[in-house]
């Protein structure tokens, strides 16, 4: 188990790299920080002085090197437009972004799991094609488009939910809707598929021939195997979470990390933009090597492999 972790581990380290190394000459080419630091109408010679005082004017490897040393000391730099220390900004928005994404993810679980146990228990039957024709829906349906329509109905015209802001819990219920929907799909295919297959094994056969109540071997037997697959999409399905929710963030004006790059975005503010990206996936990163690992404390196959 150990060794499996180390792999892991290490494994996990060259992809952040990776990550890091990308994103940083990604954003570099998007656009010129030193016309973004003094304006578009500023002279040649004021350029040429930006780009000698930040080291612009040095080979992108060696800007990029620079960069990560100091990133790795601590040091994130200071924020183009904000003025003010990009770790403490970042730091500041986490929270929210954070909470979005769970909530999201536990609303995504609270409709994906009952609806996947009741379309595998009544497989091809009209519970299983209402429950398909919800993950479908789902699926297919812009989450920007499902949070535009959950603002017509709950805030305009019915006027229970507030529109924008993150200052009360219930300015979090239309954007964990619109997001958590968006990913409940997939789990709840998961749990169908895991479900189907479990619930035709012999060990399900034999503890029915038992006598055992319909709900324990639903509840206990079966769903318990069915969910193990479930772990790992858990973690990957967070990590999308918490990257994804640019647009939502954007829509219901929430405090967060999404909102946050949305502004550096337009308004080119590199130093932050590096540091979201960097953040974002060093996050993903780490959710998905935590259900590498717990898929392999569940399945002793996997650490056998």
């Amino acid at each position: 188990m150990i060794a499996y972790i180390v792999k892991r581990l290490g494994l996990a380290l060259l992809v952040a790299l990776a990550v890091s190394a990308l994103a940083f000459f990604l954003i570099r080419l998007s656009g010129d920080v030193a016309t973004a630091i003094a304006g578009e109408g500023a002279r040649q010679e004021d350029l040429d002085i930006i780009r000698q005082t930040y080291g612009l004017d040095r080979p992108l490897v060696v800007q990029y090197l620079s960069w990560l040393w100091q990133t790795l000391r601590g040091d994130f730099g200071t924020s183009i437009y904000f003025k003010t220390d990009v770790s403490s900004l970042v730091l500041a928005k986490l929270p929210v972004t954070l909470l979005l994404g769970l909530t999201s993810l536990l609303f995504a679980l609270v409709i994906s799991i009952p609806l996947g146990v009741l379309a595998a228990v009544y497989s091809n039957s009209w519970i299983d094609r209402l429950a398909l024709g919800v993950a479908v829906v789902g699926q297919a349906l812009p989450n920007f488009f499902f949070a535009l329509c959950l603002v017509m109905l709950f805030s305009i015209t019915l006027r229970w939910l507030p529109v924008s802001g993150s200052s009360t819990w219930l300015h979090f219920v239309m954007p964990t809707i619109a997001l958590g929907y968006y990913v409940a799909p997939a789990f709840m295919r998961l749990i169908r598929a895991g479900m189907i297959e479990v619930l035709s094994a012999d060990y399900i056969r034999t503890a029915r021939a038992k006598g055992l109540p319909a709900r324990t071997v639903i509840f206990k037997h079966a769903l318990r195997n069915a969910v193990v697959p479930v772990v790992a999409l858990t973690a990957v399905q967070l990590g999308f979470l918490l990257g994804g929710s640019v647009v939502i963030e954007t829509i219901f004006a929430l405090d967060g990390l999404g909102y946050l790059a949305y502004q550096s975005i337009t308004y080119k503010d590199f130093p932050v933009m590096q540091v979201i990206v960097l953040l974002l996936s060093v996050i993903y990163v780490l959710l998905t090597l935590a259900s590498d690992i717990a898929n392999a404390w569940l399945d002793p196959r996997i650490r056998v492999a």
